[in-house]
């Protein structure tokens, strides 16, 4: 009996020291989280939107890009949507 009460002394005295540690930084981080809030970040600006002319030179040059890589004529192909990357 008395080889079993030293081993679990000290189990609790871990247990225990564990247990008070964890209280301890549960309390910074919320004594941190009243004392700093979290600020959202500004969301960044919007992109501005290509010229109706610029737009669509950049699909003409996407059809004329993909007709030569498909080894196709350019009114083989129809090009129905286009996703910004």
């Amino acid at each position: 009996m008395a080889d079993l009460i030293a081993p679990l002394q000290i189990s609790l005295l871990a247990m225990g020291v564990i247990f008070v540690v964890l209280s301890i930084l549960i309390g910074i981080i919320k004594g941190m989280v009243f004392l700093v809030p979290y600020v959202e970040p500004p969301a960044p600006p919007a992109k501005p939107q290509p010229a109706g002319g610029q737009e669509d030179e950049t699909v003409a040059a996407i059809h004329a890009a993909m007709a030569h890589h498909l080894g196709k004529a350019p009114h083989q192909i129809q090009i129905t949507r286009i996703q910004p990357g």
